[in-house]
């Protein structure tokens, strides 16, 4: 099995691509190691020090580590725990996996929200998932959109800048109604 890593725009998190899927549909996102206990591949990936965040897409794994830990110490320990992982024949994530994607919403803003979701889906989401992250429609209320970033584009120096930038700039020109986006932290 070889698996290639690429670099983020987020300097303390690796993208890993092992060559095969890693979940069938959606992302799921490991904040910390007690938010991994239903993935056997986020827990070992977990057990190498100074790992501090994992996140799983179709066919990559993001992993994010400490300020004080060094990618030349973690990268090989970390690349040995995917291969065990899928060599052993485990699942990825045990039982049910939770639902990842977009807050539902309620509410008169339907057709705006369905706007939203269908910009962010085919527009924004390949792209940052090209950077080894995600990006989740979380709320809409008086103009301004709440997004949740995940992976790689949680805590990026460049995020802000994506936001406001490009995200915001793209849903304001489709969509008059919106006016502002912020980050939300789920």
């Amino acid at each position: 099995m070889f698996i290639q890593t690429e670099t983020t725009p987020n300097p303390a998190t690796l993208k890993f691509l092992p060559g095969q899927t890693v979940l069938e549909a959606g992302t799921a996102d490991f904040p910390s190691a007690e938010a991994a206990v239903k993935s056997p591949l986020a827990a070992r990936i977990f057990a190498v020090p100074g790992v501090t965040g994992v996140f799983f897409g179709s066919d990559f794994v993001t992993v994010t580590k400490a300020e004080d830990a060094t990618w030349d110490h973690a990268k090989p320990a970390i690349l040995g725990a995917i291969m065990e992982h899928f060599q052993s024949g485990a699942p990825v994530i045990e039982g049910e996996a939770a639902p990842s994607g977009h807050a539902d919403h309620d509410g008169e803003d339907g057709a705006i929200v369905a706007q939203i979701k269908e910009l962010l889906d085919t527009r924004v989401r390949p792209a940052v998932a090209q950077d080894g992250g995600d990006i989740t429609f979380h709320g809409f209320e008086r103009g301004i959109v709440y997004l949740h970033m995940q992976g790689a584009c949680a805590g990026c120096p460049s995020s802000t800048l994506t936001l406001k930038m490009g995200i915001e700039n793209l849903l304001r020109h489709y969509i008059p109604e919106v006016t502002e986006v912020r980050p939300v932290n789920a």
